[in-house]
Parts: C-alpha cells; sequence; structure tokens
C-alpha cells in the first residue's frame, strides 16, 4: 500500500485548516454512537438506521457515479464494498443497544487489522512489520476491552456480531486501495454509498411500514443529525482535507474518535469507563500512532461508519 503522506504538504495556512477540517470530521464520526443509540432506545430497528445513514450521501452523490460510467468495473467493486460495510453496520448498531459505547468503539477500531489481513490475502499486498506489531496492539486492547469480567455475559453474543462492521469496514479500504484509486473521492464515497443503500433494501422492504417511521419530532432531528452530522458533511470535509494533510497526519489527528465515541458513552448515557477501557483505548492510540510511522499507509479515505 502507497504512503500518500510524502507527497507535497500544502502552506501553512492551508494545512492548518485541512487539519482542522479532519478533526471537524473525525468528532462527527465518533458522535455516531449518540445518534445510533438514541434512535434504538425510540424501537427503530438497526437496518433502518443503517439504511437512513447512508440514504442522504447516496442521493445526493449518485449523480457523479453517471460521469464515470466509464468506469464501471471501479463502481462496480466500490458498490459491492458498501453493500457489505452496511450490512456489516446492522451488527455495530445492535451491540450499542446493549454493550457500553466505549466497548462497542473499540471493537470497532479493529478495523486495521482486518484490513491487513484482506489486503494480504485476497491482493498479496504483505504487511510491514510496524503495521504487524500495531494490529497485535489493537488486538491485545480488544481482548481487554471485551475479555470476561469486562462487559456483562449477555452482551457478549452481540460484540461478537459487531465485529462485522470493522471487517465491512475493512474489505471497503482494501477496495478503495486496490480498486477504486481510478475514481475521485466524491465518486467513491457515491460508489460505496449507494453500494450499502442497496444492500440493506432488501431488508427494508420486509421491514413494517411503521417501524421506518420516527414515533416523535425527536426522531426526525436524530436521523438528521446521522445523514447530515456523522455521513454526507463528514464525507465531504474528510473527502477534501485528508488528501491534503497525508496518511500519516490524518491518523495521527483522526485518532481523537475513539476518546470521541468514549465522552459520548459518559456525557451522553452516563457510562462509567473502567480500568479495562482507558488501558485498552490507550493501547488503540498507540497503535494508530505506530502504524502512522510506517511508509506503507492506507490512503486517507472515509465512507464507512
Amino acid at each position: 500500500m502507497s504512503d500518500r503522506s510524502s507527497s507535497p504538504l500544502p502552506a501553512a495556512p492551508s494545512l492548518v485548516l485541512a487539519s482542522a477540517g479532519v478533526l471537524f470530521a473525525s468528532l462527527c464520526f465518533g458522535a455516531l454512537p449518540f445518534f445510533a443509540r438514541s434512535l434504538t432506545e425510540q424501537g427503530m430497528p438497526p437496518h433502518i438506521i443503517a439504511f437512513y445513514r447512508f440514504t442522504l450521501a447516496a442521493v445526493v452523490l449518485s449523480p457523479l457515479l453517471f460521469l464515470h460510467r466509464d468506469k464501471a468495473r471501479a463502481i462496480l467493486w466500490g458498490m459491492a464494498a458498501g453493500a457489505l460495510m452496511g450490512l456489516g453496520w446492522i451488527g455495530y448498531v445492535s451491540a450499542l443497544r446493549s454493550a457500553p459505547v466505549s466497548v462497542v468503539g473499540v471493537l470497532y477500531m479493529t478495523y486495521p487489522v482486518f484490513t491487513l489481513l484482506i489486503a494480504w490475502v485476497l491482493f498479496r499486498d504483505r504487511p510491514p512489520l510496524r503495521a504487524v506489531w500495531a494490529a497485535g496492539l489493537i488486538v491485545v486492547a480488544a481482548t481487554i476491552a471485551s475479555g470476561p469480567g469486562a462487559v456483562p455475559a449477555a452482551a457478549l453474543p452481540a460484540l461478537a456480531i459487531s465485529l462485522a462492521a470493522p471487517l465491512g469496514f475493512g474489505f471497503g479500504i482494501t477496495v478503495l486501495v486496490y480498486r477504486l484509486t481510478v475514481l475521485p473521492p466524491l465518486a467513491r464515497i457515491a460508489a460505496v454509498s449507494l453500494g450499502s443503500v442497496l444492500g440493506l433494501l432488501p431488508l427494508v422492504m420486509t421491514t413494517d411500514a411503521a417501524a421506518m417511521v420516527p414515533n416523535s419530532g425527536e426522531g426526525w432531528l436524530l436521523l438528521l443529525g446521522i445523514s447530515l452530522g456523522t455521513a454526507l458533511v463528514p464525507q465531504l470535509v474528510y473527502s477534501v482535507c485528508s488528501p491534503m494533510i497525508g496518511a500519516a497526519r490524518t491518523a495521527v489527528i483522526g485518532s481523537i474518535e475513539l476518546p470521541t465515541m468514549f465522552a459520548v458513552g459518559v456525557i451522553a448515557f452516563g457510562e462509567r469507563i473502567s480500568l479495562a477501557q482507558a488501558i485498552a483505548c490507550a493501547l488503540i492510540l498507540a497503535a494508530i500512532m505506530l502504524s502512522s510511522q510506517t511508509r506503507r499507509t492506507v490512503a486517507p479515505h472515509r465512507a464507512g461508519p
């Protein structure tokens, strides 16, 4: 995987603005559990929440795909990745109903491990040693955060299913790196978002109509927040700003996403951060810092959870 962080950096003011953009987008991504759990508490099924999250981006950006119809093969790859990511996100939302936000967040942050494994198995890209060490730290963090005694036993099945989200995101990253580079960033987001919507559509069509509509004005605001505030707007900002500062800086600044998830759990839902969860968070951040120093990093992009 090529490192784009070695490309010439923009002037200092542009660099500051681009860094602020990545920080803003990462904070938005980290706030996602607030909207997802709040909607599930109102009785909305996880697959409907996932569908709404990706629909706005798909509707707004999908017309771009017509301009790049000569790259149909890449678009289909992006849609396939999006379908897997959308279905995997159901497990992420489901886990938020029964497990602490911090634990679900740590498990979601295992996606670099899946990325390395998928790239190695499917695309014969052997990971650098530094990335392997970082992946090891992430596995240790996930084990500490979700091990016996760290979470209620009743939540373990949901946490296991939630790993479908980082698996899908890891697959999406590898598809981005190996199959979607011929598309501009916004077209990549369009293909992935459209694929997510189409992948979730069969489940949506079998859902009772009453479960698809919020039963309060607050519910509609939450839907607007999850589709606009955690998807379309931060995705656009991220796609513009992250290439300007490079993959390494993007990874370091973007690491604020996990502490933001922890803060959401504490402030919005009254959760307490255990010592195990704090250690897991520190290990994840250390892994991000370690992997950001390698010369072979995944190109910055964000179209998933």
